[in-house]
């Protein structure tokens, strides 16, 4: 395995002819930025899996730049735990090496298998119907200006930040706002908290993540200035 940073050119700098993957988070998780995942995957390069965890019903994802693409449903899709999904382009080109009690069509004795076809071959176990029902239920109440109200209160609340910390994520990437703070994170961030405003501390890179979502508003970014002391 190959580290690359977390940025397109050294990532295609990265790829040799033995690599087999590109595995990237479409919108990093410490800093906001998106991807750009049409810069990535090419038509004659390595397939390319992508971790949506903090893309899926935050931004608009377009799945004709992926190969395999995860969802994380119980963030931005609002759903429960142990809910979410696996967009697999081809089947038969991602290989199942540790098939579960649901994902074979028939097996031998000897570990021998023939997968099931389609997406039923990557069943990993049962998946509660409460679940199911609640995923349901959230998708149901996503507004179609979801994402442009969204993308809005990130770009508000970095102009509202600007003036008092160094901002690090890039304007309009997606709904993550990240800072430096003037003192202690840790001290920051629980003072924050007792004035009803939740924030996450990156332990061990000094920085502050502000999550922005289509249901933030104008008094939820001014509670957080009003606690830096702005």
């Amino acid at each position: 395995m190959v580290v690359a940073e977390a940025d397109e050119d050294a990532l295609l700098a990265a790829v040799t002819p033995r690599t087999r993957l590109i595995a990237v988070s479409h919108v990093l998780w410490t800093t906001g930025r998106r991807l750009d995942l049409r810069r990535l995957r090419r038509p004659d390069g390595p397939p390319l899996l992508v971790d949506g965890a903090q893309s899926a019903g935050a931004i608009p994802v377009d799945l004709a730049d992926a190969d395999m693409y995860t969802v994380s449903a119980q963030k931005w899709l609002c759903g429960l735990d142990a809910s979410g999904a696996l967009f697999v382009r081809d089947p038969e080109r991602l290989r199942v090496t540790l098939p579960s009690t649901f994902s074979p069509e028939s097996y031998e004795t000897d570990g021998s298998f023939v997968p099931k076809d389609g997406a039923r071959r990557f069943d990993s176990g049962w998946i509660g119907a409460p679940a199911l029902a609640g995923l349901e239920a959230a998708l149901g109440v996503h507004p179609d200006w979801r994402y442009v109200a969204a993308a809005a209160s990130a770009a508000r609340c970095g102009e509202l930040l600007a003036p008092l910390v160094e901002v690090v994520t890039p304007a309009e990437q997606s709904t993550l706002v990240s800072f430096r703070p003037p003192g202690d994170p840790t001290e920051l961030v629980a003072a924050l908290g007792e004035r009803g405003v939740i924030v996450r501390e990156l332990q061990g890179r000094n920085l502050v993540r502000v999550s922005c979502g289509w249901w933030t508003n104008e008094d939820d970014l001014r509670r957080l200035v009003d606690g830096l002391g702005g």
